[in-house]
């Protein structure tokens, strides 16, 4: 049985399924949440893609949809422009030895993985992605364990769950009192959607966001909020590298240039409302898994045995195995991997999309991007998170 739509965003009309539990406008890629009264199916074990779905069950229960829909209205009429957080408020961890902000050195790391275990379609590769990029960091990079935030909801302190308010505050932690010769690292795995903007700051008319655990009754983190956290604060001679494995995680960091591999030039991304969004002398890089308007998933197109974000797992065996690899050839590597796996339909599939956002979905093809604050050669540099 399908039901007539009209997006409130483009206000293109369209039908969608009744039994679709989150639409998708085929026009904008507004999310737009599914009234229609509908019976919960329970999971089918299968493997689906970091977008935005339901949870069954947990706290939520049947209000899913009321909750959604408080939470579109509510990101529609309320968002203002973002302004830095009072970074002086946040109190450091405890249990992770990290009140003594002098003793950190000039390295460390947050690091979040959210799997949504409570959720009808949870990430079963993020908790890999995150131990796995905080081995990189140690091994290769020779971070200290006691330097880097992991969130994920496996941790047993409270603190350091991947809630809204605990990312907020680790990014915080991450930036505050940084000086010359910092190397700052944000990674992050995890659902990824994207809003409409009213700010005129985005080329594409929508902001990206990042899902915390606790998304739907406490909000998406906004890229706004993102740069004014941790891009804005650099101050010279600090590098910020932000690696973010997530659906529609193009412009999260709202870096003004992106890098096209494939035609070997730079693109311009800067506000189209003319807002200056600079750091404060610092250097900040972003690798995220796709375009704002594509999609990534978890999968065992690479390892073979454990589920993995894409861009997470093949960036990691990559400089492992390049140590010299330059950001452009990193870039190079990643794309032609992603390729290969959705020659095969390895990665993601129409079937598992479509179940979950409607047959408007149908395949599953991302390419790695590369953001940077100032226009230059880095690409040619080597990768190095120092």
């Amino acid at each position: 049985m399908e039901i007539k739509i009209i997006c409130h965003h483009c206000k293109q009309k369209f039908s969608a399924s009744t039994t679709t539990e989150i639409i998708i406008c085929p026009q904008c890629r507004t999310v737009i949440p599914n009234r229609t009264p509908r019976k919960q199916s329970p999971p089918s074990g299968e493997d689906y893609p970091r977008k935005q779905s339901p949870p069954s069950g947990g706290d939520y229960g049947s209000s899913i949809p009321s909750l959604i829909g408080k939470l579109l209205k509510k990101l529609c009429h309320a968002l203002k422009p973002a302004t830095a957080p009072g970074l002086s408020s946040f109190v450091y961890p405890k249990s992770c030895g990290l009140d003594n902000v002098g003793a950190l050195g000039n390295k460390r790391a947050v690091l979040c993985g959210v799997s949504y275990k409570k959720w009808k379609y949870k990430l079963k590769g993020t908790i890999n992605d995150v131990f796995n990029m905080r081995d990189l960091l140690i091994q290769r990079y020779e971070y200290r364990d006691e330097n880097m935030l992991v969130l994920t909801e496996e941790q047993p302190d409270a603190r350091l769950i991947p809630t809204k308010a605990n990312i907020e505050s680790s990014l915080k932690w991450l930036v505050k009192d940084c000086r010359s010769g910092d190397s700052l690292v944000f990674y992050y795995s995890g659902h990824g959607l994207r809003q409409p903007d009213f700010e005129g700051d985005e080329i594409d008319g929508f902001d990206e966001t990042i899902c915390p655990v606790d998304f739907l009754k406490e909000g998406m983190i906004v890229d706004n909020d993102i740069y004014a956290t941790i891009v804005q604060p650099l101050t010279e001679g600090v590098r910020l590298h932000a690696i973010v494995d997530a659906c529609h995680s193009g412009t999260i960091l709202d870096l003004e240039h992106c890098y096209d591999n494939n035609e070997q030039r730079w693109k311009d991304n800067k506000p189209p409302s003319g807002a200056r969004k600079q750091t404060s002398g610092g250097k900040a890089y972003c690798i995220s898994a796709c375009e704002d308007d594509q999609v990534a998933a978890d999968t065992t197109a690479f390892s073979s045995k454990t589920m993995n974000g894409a861009l997470t797992y093949i960036l990691i065996e990559v400089v492992k195995a390049n140590p010299d690899v330059t950001y452009g050839d990193l870039l190079k590597k990643i794309e032609e991997r992603i390729v290969k796996a959705n020659e095969r339909g390895c990665v993601g599939g129409s079937r598992i999309l479509s179940r979950i956002f409607g047959p408007n979905i149908t395949q599953v093809i991302y390419y790695p991007n590369l953001f940077l604050m100032e226009k230059n050669s880095h690409y040619l540099y080597h990768f190095l998170l120092v």
